[in-house]
């Protein structure tokens, strides 16, 4: 059972981060094709985070974390997780290169794997958690 159990846990996170590089990747080539087609790079930015926001939520509430939660629930609290890891990110990446005097590179990668960490742990046990009616 606990071989399962960690096997399960290990395609999840597998799953997670998967969605997460794709929804990335998709927010790299939004953000380039819009701003090449001329929209300002703000609104252009912003749209392609929000289709970015849009698809990721889906994926890892129907794929990664098997969809029985309620919209209702799991939505704020997955975009409230997303708004604390994108602020908390600043802050790391603020801290990492002016007091810790890392590199761009060092910091991207701290902040990335920060903000993954703190992500999947937070889906996994409030935002997408299985849950009872007294919760």
């Amino acid at each position: 059972m606990k071989a399962l159990l960690r096997a399960a846990i290990g395609l999840r996170a597998v799953r997670f981060l998967t969605v997460g590089v794709g929804a990335a990747l998709l927010f790299f080539v939004l953000t380039y094709a819009l701003a090449s087609l001329g929209m300002p790079p703000f609104a252009g930015t912003v749209v392609a985070y929000a289709a970015a926001f849009v698809i990721a939520y889906s994926a890892q509430r129907n794929w990664t974390f098997g969809g029985g939660h309620a919209h209702a629930r799991a939505l704020p609290r997955y975009f409230i997780l997303q708004a604390g890891c994108a602020l908390g990110s600043g802050v790391l990446a603020h801290v990492a290169t002016e007091k810790m005097q890392m590199s761009p590179l060092a910091m991207s990668a701290l902040t990335t794997v920060a903000a993954c960490m703190v992500s999947y742990v937070l889906s996994s046990l409030w935002v997408f958690a299985e849950h009872s009616d007294a919760s």
